[in-house]
């Protein structure tokens, strides 16, 4: 049996402190790589958040991590950029990533990868290049349609549900399935189709 540790005001607090340091990494890492001009674009559920908040704030899901995408040739520049503003570089067991802080764990860093490469090699598709982004709150993010690219190729049980969020607050409709390669359209038609599962 799990020992009850935190109740009341104090489980609440812990919960906003997740939640408010999520946003802090996310806020540091976007600021810093702005100020390098060095291009990025936030993934994820973070991404998600920001497309998703737009339409309906009631369906935004909090997220523990925080993903982009850099080009591999500015890795050098952002391992400085990044370090002026607390994160470490580490590179371990093939993951690229920007832990926060000394004492930080893996779940508490910014995972990183690479544009035009892919994530798994049995995945069809490759990481969207940076060429094409959109500006939302001071942070760079990929187009929707290619957001949803990525999700629907790694097509995880949290990939899924962010689509099925999209779905609900109007992003995504019955026109999309054409955008997309035979593997991709039938994900999302799947889920259009069924978005109670």
């Amino acid at each position: 049996m799990i020992e009850v540790r935190y109740t009341g005001d104090a489980l609440w607090d812990r919960i906003e402190r997740a939640v408010e340091k999520v946003k802090d990494r996310l806020r540091r890492v976007t600021q810093a790589l702005n100020a390098a001009d060095i291009p990025y674009a936030v993934i994820g559920g973070n991404a998600v958040q920001h497309w998703v908040a737009q339409v309906d704030e009631s369906v935004v899901r909090n997220t523990q991590d925080v993903d982009i995408i850099l080009n591999q040739s500015d890795l050098p520049r952002a391992i400085p950029a990044l370090a002026a503003a607390g994160f470490i570089y580490r590179h371990s067991a093939g993951i690229t990533m920007f832990l926060d802080g000394p004492d930080a764990k893996a779940r508490d860093a910014v995972h990183v990868i690479f544009a035009g490469t892919k994530v798994r090699e049995e995945y069809t598709e490759t990481v969207p290049q940076l060429d094409a982004f959109e500006w939302l709150q001071n942070t760079r993010t990929l187009p929707l349609e290619h957001l949803v690219r990525m999700k629907l190729t790694s097509f995880r049980r949290k990939d899924q549900v962010h689509i099925l969020d999209m779905i609900s607050v109007g992003l995504i409709d019955g026109s999309w399935p054409a955008r997309y390669p035979a593997q991709l359209r039938d994900r999302l038609q799947q889920l259009l189709d069924d978005p109670d599962g």
